[in-house]
This record gives structure tokens, C-alpha cells and sequence, in this order.
């Protein structure tokens, strides 16, 4: 039996440039490929830009993605798409398609004829993928992860082209069980939805001694706290900091790091100021994902206050290394947080709550090797059994019709 032939297309997958840039997707791709089941080919689409001059900040990396790539032994293409300012969020997916039209035809020249399409985010990306599906003639499953079911659907041209692109794919999956729900309750079929959760690399996040990764990283704090993500405000860094002020009035010790960069940074920093913890506060900007491993590791609560998440990745990376979390209440967090070893979940996104959240925590004492051993429940092993049988059975019909 000839291994199935899958071509994998997200704008979120990693590149040389951008090296932690979906770097979910292609972990949930090379755990399914160690099957030996499954052989991929990746099309993962940059918007183009003329220019690789630094000092076009973020716009300069687009350009700089090479045209094509391997990583980790996988052939990754990065075709380019035009990406029009203001009314881009409607016109993306169709200019992502034909952006990658060619480099999907190419694949296939070259002896690449795969079985089905498997796309991940469900908009841009996978009503692209829809479109690509229709032209080519064949089967396609979308994996939605957050945003793009709990969110984009507010605006009603893209929701329509959503539900388009779902009645479309012959499958669509979930990485948390909220975000099918979506779907079922705009009356999908439900054979079609399904759940398939992503996992955590338990080789790669570990417990660490946390006394010896806060000497390495020149980090205290007692309780130390960790909040990680973009520098945006549905992340809610902002509550965590107002978290920080609330809980030093009790624990003068407590430190609290962020890690990542974004556009809200110069006002995280004003906020620090504004409440007197400015010293109690540090920002490490951006770091690749292996040295989060760490950071987990030496922090004693990971902080997640989040307006919205499909399926966090950090809780898991956090419990991995033996550190409990704190996180809202929302979407498909409860999935994740289900047990006391995991931590807390908290119902208010205020800083009050999340103090008291890890006031709660701490004070029925936190077993790090607990909550390692709960996050090693969270294996790639199910997911990677679910998409073999997904995929393969979507396979078997579209061959024989």
C-alpha cells in the first residue's frame, strides 16, 4: 500500500526567515509524517513585497522568504500573493489562490499528485484552499484554530465565504471541540466536524530545576510569573500586569516577564509605570521557541489572559515543564485546563481575578511533577491516529468516485 499523498497549505508555517511562525502546523505535519503512512509536500504562500531592506520592518521578511525550502526533510514552497492594504482581508483569498495556483501545479508536474489538501486557518487560508480544491478536483479537509471561527465570522462577507469553503471540504477539524461547535451550530453536517486536538512535544518541553534556569536566565520573584504571546491586547498582557499590582500588595517579590513583541508594548511599559511595578516587570521582546523551554521551566505560573484562544499552545508547553497556569475561562481553554494538576481557570478578565486565581493556585501548593504528568496525557499519538483515518477515508472515496 502506497503512502497517501497530502499536500499541507497554510500562510502559517515556518520559514529560515520566520522560524517560529505557525510553528503548530508544522509540528502537527511531522508527527503525522513519522506514521511512515503519509508522504507531504508544504505550500505555504508569503504576501509579496518588493523590497528585503531592514527598514521595512516586518514587510522587508516577506520578501526575504526564499521561494522554496526544506525543513526538517520537507519540501516547503513559498509562493507569493498580493496583499492589497485596506480591503485585503476580503480580497486575500482569492489572490492567495492564484498566488499559489502555479506552485500547485508545478507539484503535481513533477510527480506530486496528491491524494487531498489539507489546509489549516480557516480564512484566508482555507477558502484559498477551497478555491485551489475546485480547480484541481480534489478532496480537502480545513483545520480551524481559533480566530478564524470566533472572530472573523463577525464580518458577514468573510462568514459567507467561510461557509462556503465548509460545505466544500470533506472535512473539517477542530482544535478544540468549541470551534466545531461553530460549525455544527450554522447547521454543518456533523460527520463532517471533527476534533482533533493539538499535542505538545514532550521531548522538547521539559521540566527544567527552575533554580537553576532563573540563575541562567538572571530572573526571581517569588511567585514568579510568565505571560507569553504577541503584544496585542486580546493576549491580555495588560491583565496580566494589572494582576502583578494587585498580588504585590500581598507578595511584595512577585515579578512577572513577557515574552514576545508587538504593538503594544510602549503602552505595557507606560502601564508598569502608571501602577508602581515597573521594576517588577520585564520584557524580553521575541524568542525562538526552543529557548521558551527555559522560561517555563524557571517561572512558578504561566499567566494566560486571553480574550480569545482556540487551542493554546502554551498552556501545554508551560504544564510540560512542570508549570501550572492561570488562564481565562473561554473558548477552548477549558479542553486544555480540565484538572487541578493543570491549574486554574478564571470566569473575569481582570487583573483582581487573575490575583486571586493565583493566590488559589499557590496556595494549595503547586506539584510540578503533577502537572507534568497531567500534560503527558497530551501526546501527538490521537491526533496523529485521527488524521490517518480522516484523511484516508476521504481518500478511498474520492477515488472510487
Amino acid at each position: 500500500m502506497r503512502p497517501l499523498k497530502v499536500l499541507t497549505f497554510s500562510t502559517l508555517f515556518p520559514s529560515s526567515v520566520k522560524p517560529s511562525h505557525g510553528i503548530f502546523v508544522e509540528t502537527r505535519l511531522r508527527e503525522l509524517l513519522k506514521s511512515g503512512l503519509v508522504e507531504s509536500r508544504v505550500i505555504a504562500p508569503v504576501p509579496w513585497f518588493p523590497s528585503k531592506n531592514p527598514r521595512w520592518g516586518e514587510y522587508a521578511k516577506f520578501a526575504a522568504v526564499p521561494a522554496r525550502e526544506q525543513r526538517n526533510g520537507i519540501d516547503v514552497r513559498h509562493p507569493r500573493y498580493l496583499l492589497l492594504p485596506k480591503v485585503g482581508m476580503t480580497s486575500a483569498p482569492l489572490t492567495l489562490a492564484l498566488g499559489a495556483k502555479a506552485a500547485v501545479q508545478q507539484l503535481i508536474d513533477e510527480g506530486f499528485d496528491f491524494d487531498l489538501i489539507d489546509a489549516h486557518y480557516y480564512y484566508p487560508d482555507g477558502v484559498a484552499a477551497a478555491l485551489l480544491a475546485k480547480w484541481f478536483d480534489k478532496p480537502l479537509t480545513i483545520t480551524a484554530r481559533g480566530t478564524d471561527l470566533n472572530l472573523i465570522p463577525q464580518y458577514p462577507l468573510p462568514k459567507r465565504m467561510i461557509e462556503w469553503a465548509a460545505h466544500r471540504a470533506a472535512g473539517s477539524i477542530g482544535v478544540c471541540a468549541a470551534l466545531m461547535d461553530v460549525l455544527r451550530g450554522w447547521g454543518h453536517e456533523p460527520a463532517k466536524l471533527h476534533t482533533l486536538r493539538n499535542g505538545v512535544d514532550l521531548e522538547r518541553f521539559r521540566p527544567l530545576p527552575p533554580a537553576d534556569m532563573r540563575v541562567e536566565l538572571g530572573v526571581g520573584g517569588e511567585p514568579l510569573l510568565l505571560s507569553v504571546g504577541h503584544l496585542i491586547e486580546r493576549k491580555g498582557h495588560h491583565v496580566a500586569i494589572d494582576a502583578l499590582a494587585e498580588l504585590a500588595k500581598a507578595r511584595p517579590g512577585a515579578r512577572l516577564v513577557i515574552i514576545g513583541e508587538g504593538e503594544e508594548r510602549a503602552a505595557l511599559t507606560a502601564q508598569a509605570a502608571r501602577l508602581g511595578v515597573a521594576d517588577k516587570v520585564r520584557l524580553t521582546g521575541s524568542l525562538p521557541n526552543t529557548d521558551l523551554l527555559k522560561w517555563y521551566s524557571a517561572a512558578d505560573v504561566l499567566l494566560l489572559c486571553s480574550s480569545r484562544e482556540g487551542w493554546a499552545n502554551v498552556l501545554l508547553e508551560s504544564m510540560a515543564c512542570g508549570t501550572p497556569v492561570v488562564a481565562t475561562d473561554i473558548w477552548g481553554t477549558p479542553e486544555v485546563v480540565a484538572s487541578p494538576a493543570a491549574g486554574r481557570l478564571v470566569g473575569e478578565r481582570t487583573g483582581a481575578a487573575f490575583a486571586a486565581g493565583i493566590e488559589a493556585l499557590l496556595a494549595t501548593g503547586v506539584d510540578r511533577a503533577a502537572t507534568r504528568r497531567y500534560a503527558e496525557g497530551f501526546s501527538w499519538q490521537a491526533t496523529t491516529q485521527g488524521q490517518l483515518e480522516l484523511f484516508g477515508r476521504i481518500a478511498k472515496k474520492a477515488a472510487h468516485a
